[in-house]
């Protein structure tokens, strides 16, 4: 049985061994056809594959692939050679013909990995009479080097990674309808000499960029380090929208953007036109000049570490513009210690170089003879089409005679055309003011909602930041603008707004000098002077000076201040229209007061050049009357005409405080006023007074606002 078993089993071995020498022999035999393969290749060249390769390449890639000279494709010893002379590749069908690239040499070794797996990297490239036709359709969907089926989207250009090469007579032109961009680059020729470049790699380029012309220099300053694997340094000029920019660092590859460290120097005329030629629309500036670095991270364009001054203001911060569909993106965080109110005047509207040449005159333009001083410049809706924003800036003090604001805070976000200025804070006068400003120009004509808010402030630091002294007045102040107007400037959207004004004044005391020369109440006033109680405090028990805002017209709604001794009621209003103003405020006494001089007198004109008549027509007509009964009575009787006999109704400061209109106002007794309007204004849409209006003043009017 033993012997049975054993030669059963015995053939076993051998069947093993023969599968082991058929792998072996089939190994070696793949091996010799590579190593053959290989052979054939780097003896012939592979030339032979010269008709397979313009086949292939033509129906893989979907264009027209010819190669009218030498051609060779092999492995030398294992990095992949190509040679192609008079290689010629055709634009698609849409783009009108030509070709995407054309080279009367083309001399290239591989990396044979990184071209069959991932990112080819080129490690030497001789280019000679080499065109490149690059360009985007006009709907920026698709693009000449992408290749394959020709309605696909286009992709993004991704140069190879060139380590060395040799360039003589190479020039590309570049188009993309976003940018509006049309450029054409050159590389000087540039040789080695073993594996050193004799000089550094130069290129030129010009084009229009936007409508505007630009012409760039630069140069790759160590083309060897870049052989031996090391830094790539750059410099570069470029001149555009009347300004230079001045490149200067290094890139990763010769060809590589994504990881470079460059610093930046920039000057020029306006540093809005630099912004424009990205499609970026920002206000105005003077003459600049900034320094920062520069780099390139995937789709972002960053600049950081800027520094420097536009006009008579500085800036710093950084920046990032994103390259996305459908819209750019720009991103910052910037900061001015010192904005001169000459370059303010551009980010309100207002033309910078009138401005500059003028100072405050040239804020106001004349229109069929009157002054006007809203800003009049256009929204531009298209250029909002293009980017989207998300901006912080703050101010440390606005450079200004007249206008104390500091601590500017703006927070700016743009979003497919909707544009919020939010929230848009700063100190004026020692006083804090907050806005939310949000103009949707998805809308046509755009829509402008403002909403602006004075907090709390002491009255005597405000009006202690506009130059007058503060002692002796302890009272507050408080306001909010609440408007929406229809518009593609600041002018239009405020003629035809509606909403309302309102300016509180809570309880607290004011100079005896300033309530009574707003009174005209000569006999008090003198009175109090020749005592020496100038600056006694005259309590104000509250007050509100409201309008509402229909079709660009404020009326009165109401104007009342309760004070200790006075009321004090108005009428009229202004107009965003025209900017004519036209009001009236008069002051009744509580008190019996001899030589009262109340009387209309009012503020008229327009907003850049008001005018207060102090002697109105009623207190001309009083001071007649006075002159008459003198004259037939004595000179006593003179006097009467002046006697206020005190009979105000003080107001109840419930709806004062609280913003009400004229309607919801009411005497300390609880009755309805007649006397504060309702809401109405003498003015007429073209300016003019009513006189009707005028008529119903009756009494004792002061126009003051």
């Amino acid at each position: 049985m033993a012997d049975v078993s054993e030669t059963a089993g015995a053939p076993a071995a051998p069947r093993r061994r023969d599968w082991r020498r058929i792998a072996l022999r089939t190994l070696l035999g793949i091996v010799a056809a590579i190593v053959l393969a290989w052979a054939v290749l780097f003896v012939t060249k592979g030339r032979f594959l010269k008709g397979t390769f313009e086949r292939i390449a033509s129906s893989q890639s979907g264009r027209t692939v010819r190669v009218a000279g030498d051609f060779q494709f092999y492995f030398a010893p294992v990095n992949l050679k190509f040679l192609a002379e008079g290689l010629s590749v055709s634009n698609p069908d849409w783009a009108g013909g030509g070709n995407v690239f054309e080279a009367k040499k083309l001399d290239s070794s591989v990396a044979t990995l990184t071209f069959l797996f991932g990112r080819r990297r080129v490690n030497w490239l001789e280019l000679d009479g080499a065109r490149a036709d690059l360009h985007w359709d006009p709907q920026r969907k698709r693009n000449t080097w992408t290749f394959g089926d020709p309605n696909q989207p286009g992709k993004k250009l991704e140069l190879p990674i060139v380590r060395s090469g040799m360039f003589r007579d190479t020039r590309i032109r570049y188009r993309d309808p976003q940018f509006l961009l049309d450029g054409t680059f050159d590389l000087a020729p540039a040789t080695t000499a073993g594996a050193q470049f004799e000089h550094a790699i130069r290129a030129t380029g010009r084009g229009t960029v936007r409508g505007r012309p630009f012409r760039l220099t630069g140069e790759l300053q160590s083309p060897n380090a870049t052989i031996r694997g090391g830094q790539n340094r750059l410099t570069a000029r470029i001149e555009v929208a009347r300004s230079v920019a001045v490149l200067a660092g290094t890139l990763p590859g010769p060809t590589e953007l994504d990881g470079s460290n460059l610093a930046v120097r920039l000057r020029g005329r306006n540093l809005a036109e630099v912004f424009a030629v990205l499609g970026i629309t920002t206000p105005n500036t003077r003459t600049y000049r900034l320094t920062g670095r520069m780099t390139k991270d995937g789709a972002d364009w960053k600049f950081t570490r800027l520094r420097g001054t536009f006009g008579d203001s500085d800036l710093a911060g950084r920046l990032t513009v994103t390259q996305r569909e459908p819209r750019l993106l720009l991103t910052a965080d910037l900061t001015s210690r010192t904005l001169d109110i000459v370059d303010m005047s551009a980010f309100v509207g207002y033309d910078l170089e009138r401005v500059e040449a003028q100072g405050a005159a040239g804020v106001i333009e004349r229109q069929g003879g009157a002054p006007r001083l809203l800003p009049d410049a256009k929204l531009n809706v298209e250029a909002l089409r293009n980017f989207d924003a998300q901006v912080r800036y703050k101010v440390g003090t606005v450079r200004a005679r007249s206008l104390p604001v500091s601590n500017v805070d703006l927070t700016l976000e743009l979003n497919d055309r909707l544009l919020k200025l939010s929230p848009l804070t700063f100190a004026m006068a020692r006083g804090n003011v907050a806005s939310d400003i949000v103009i949707d120009a998805r809308r046509r004509p755009a829509v402008t909602d403002y909403d602006i808010r004075l907090s709390p402030t002491p009255m005597g630091q405000l009006l202690a930041g506009w130059g007058v002294a503060e002692a002796g007045t302890t009272g507050t102040v408080k306001g909010r603008v609440k408007l929406t107007g229809t518009g593609d400037t600041v002018h239009d959207s405020l003629a035809a707004s509606n909403g309302r004004i309102a300016i509180i004044l809570p309880a607290g005391s004011f100079w005896t000098r300033n309530i009574q020369l707003s009174e005209l109440d000569l006999g008090t006033f003198a009175q109090k002077m020749f005592e020496g109680k100038l600056k006694e405090p005259v309590r104000i028990n509250c007050g509100l000076i409201g309008f509402t805002v229909r079709n660009g017209v404020a009326a009165a709604d109401p104007i009342l201040i309760d004070t200790q001794k006075n009321v004090m009621i108005g009428r009229g209003g202004f107009s965003f229209r025209n900017e004519s103003i036209d009001l009236a405020v008069r002051a009744d006494s509580k008190r019996f007061s001899l030589f009262a001089g109340q009387s209309p007198v009012g503020v008229g004109g327009y907003f850049a050049e008001p005018r207060y008549s102090v002697v109105s027509p009623e207190l001309l007509s009083r001071a007649g009357a006075g002159l008459g009964l003198a004259l037939v009575a004595t000179p006593v009787a003179g006097v009467l005409a002046f006697v206020d006999p005190g009979d105000a109704k003080g107001a109840a400061c419930g709806p004062i405080l609280t913003g009400a209109t004229a309607r919801a106002q009411r005497t300390k007794g609880g009755e309805a006023r007649d006397d504060v309007g309702r809401g109405t204004t003498a003015k007429a849409e073209d300016g003019r007074s009513n006189r009707g209006e005028r008529k119903e003043q009756r009494k004792k009017f002061l126009g003051i606002f």
